[in-house]
């Protein structure tokens, strides 16, 4: 390896927060919808076999293995049923980063290392799991895209393209869902991280794209305290991101018209997203990064739980 080389390496792995990590790697990143792919991984899948997840009954025949008969069942009917299962099958995770200007905001920590932290440990989880991963960056356009591998060398690649990633530009997130949902074919997990810095009504028109081609999607909202609390007292400059001027004004009066707009906004986007059942989680850049991926993870994995049932 080139000095150059081990210097990127060591760059890229900022993003493998270890505390993440070692709180979710035993969590299962599973999609709560039906995800097409190959017999290997632990997800559901259209095809039954004999595996974790129970999804029929089935009168048994001569031959059938007896590990499988329903027992309370034939105490109940004094016939004999077989248990037929969901077949697991591989996911394909594909991960959406914003790299726009205003993702490079943070008092402490920009909000765009906090989500390239978050995605290194999710694609680190789902390579875990064998299942294939891809990246792909974007503001008013998709870029730095990675095809979906679930090869030992697909982690380092992403990790490659998170520490070479500048977040500059405009966005359209709206549109890039749109796009999203036209060139991905095959039914997967959809991982969207971003500022959301566009209109409610064109992400939301986004989202119900990608549910309407069957994909499972989640949506991090990543803020930073600043944005979320306003605790500016004193004449302030303001300096605009994404193309918008740069403003100094008193920012006591604009407070609470501020913090309104920005509660309007998230309760738009929840009960947007909980009517096209995306899973819709704010995170805050100061908060703890395993505190809040394995809170969620573990949230996520008791409700697909309970619907199977």
């Amino acid at each position: 390896m080139s000095s150059t080389d081990a210097s990127d390496t060591s760059d890229a792995r900022k993003y493998l927060d270890p505390k993440a990590l070692d709180a979710i790697s035993r969590l299962d990143l599973r999609a709560r919808l039906i995800v097409e792919g190959f017999v290997s991984g632990m997800h559901e899948s259209p095809y039954r076999g004999f595996s974790v997840e129970f999804a029929q009954h089935r009168e048994y025949t001569p031959g059938d293995d007896i590990r499988f008969v329903d027992w309370k069942v034939w105490a109940r009917s004094d016939r004999i049923y077989i248990k037929e299962f969901e077949e697991e099958t591989n996911l394909r995770a594909h991960l959406f980063l914003d790299q726009s200007e205003s993702m490079t905001y943070g008092r402490e920590r920009a909000k765009f290392d906090y989500a390239a932290t978050t995605t290194a440990a999710l694609a680190y989880l789902i390579q875990q799991q064998s299942d294939a991963v891809s990246l792909s960056l974007f503001d008013t356009e998709i870029r730095g895209q990675l095809a979906p591998s679930n090869s030992k060398a697909q982690l380092n690649s992403i990790l490659h393209e998170l520490s070479q990633a500048k977040a500059v530009g405009k966005t359209k997130i709206g549109a890039i869902l749109h796009q999203m949902a036209d060139v991905i074919s095959t039914r997967g997990l959809i991982v969207i991280l971003s500022d959301l810095f566009d209109e409610p009504n064109a992400i939301l028109s986004g989202l119900r794209h990608l549910r309407h081609r069957g994909h499972d999607v989640i949506l991090f909202h990543i803020l930073d305290r600043d944005e979320v609390d306003f605790p500016f007292e004193r004449m302030t400059m303001f300096e605009g991101l994404e193309a918008l001027p740069d403003l100094l004004i008193d920012p006591k009066p604009l407070r609470q018209a501020y913090l309104d707009e920005v509660t309007a906004f998230e309760t738009a986007m929840r009960r947007g997203c909980l009517t096209e059942r995306v899973d819709y989680q704010r995170i805050v850049s100061d908060q703890s990064l395993d505190v809040v991926l394995m809170t969620y993870l573990a949230k996520r994995a008791a409700l697909s739980k309970k619907r199977r049932r």
